[in-house]
């Protein structure tokens, strides 16, 4: 008696699990792995050559009265450590003494909230300084994936070094992130930012008073 209800919800049951694997079958294919998709980043290969001088009508950033690399003290009279690190798209390693300076080189990690917060805004100098500064990135001890991800999302081009040992931070004595340095034309850190997310007014502020730079906020 109980064998026959038996014989006919059996064929119910593989039918419902066949339209289940058909459904998961018409999913949309997975994001491929970060190691697979282009890099969102530029190379790092101009790292090393200063940025050419952008004529006052071009709305990129304009030298002050004072000129480049000149105003404010040195942050403890130093220059950028004698450290090498990896390109993020790939290629010769970049001795961070080779960057050309003036630049901006924001330290940053995709696990960190005030990074991502303020990673569209040195998007945003870099386009809007092209030719009078360079924007430089240093991912610190991420993860490829994690870094990659926040680049496409937040649509950051600007060259991206790698830092997964936080040599850097060790070498300036800084242990939190954001970091952020304002690096003169003569090599000179005029200036160490570790106050948090920057924003457009803020950062357009600290490239005028430490780089003698004019920025469109």
């Amino acid at each position: 008696m109980n064998r026959r209800p038996a014989l006919v919800i059996l064929p119910l049951l593989l039918a419902l699990a066949g339209c289940t694997s058909s459904t998961a079958d018409d999913d949309p294919a997975p994001r491929p792995a970060a190691a697979e998709r282009p890099s969102p980043f530029r190379d790092c290969a101009t790292l090393s050559a200063a940025p050419t001088t952008a004529s006052p009508d071009s709305g990129a950033a304009t030298p002050t009265s004072t000129a480049p690399g000149t105003p404010g003290p040195a942050a403890d009279g130093q220059t950028l450590p004698e450290l090498t690190l990896s390109c993020f798209t790939g290629g010769a390693p970049i001795a961070l003494r080779d960057v050309a300076g003036p630049a901006v080189i924001n330290v940053w990690a995709s696990w960190c909230p005030p990074c991502r917060k303020e990673l569209p805004a040195f998007q945003r100098l870099s386009e809007r300084a092209e030719g009078q500064l360079q924007v430089v990135g240093v991912n610190s001890r991420d993860s490829r994936s994690g870094a990659q991800s926040i680049g496409e999302d937040f649509g950051v081009r600007f060259p991206m070094l790698v830092d997964q040992g936080e040599a850097l931070q060790r070498e300036l004595k800084r242990n939190a992130i954001p970091l952020t340095l304002f690096v003169a034309a003569d090599g000179q850190v005029r200036h160490i930012d570790a106050t948090g997310a920057l924003d457009d007014a803020k950062l357009a502020k600290l490239v005028r008073q430490h780089l003698g730079l004019t920025v469109p906020a």
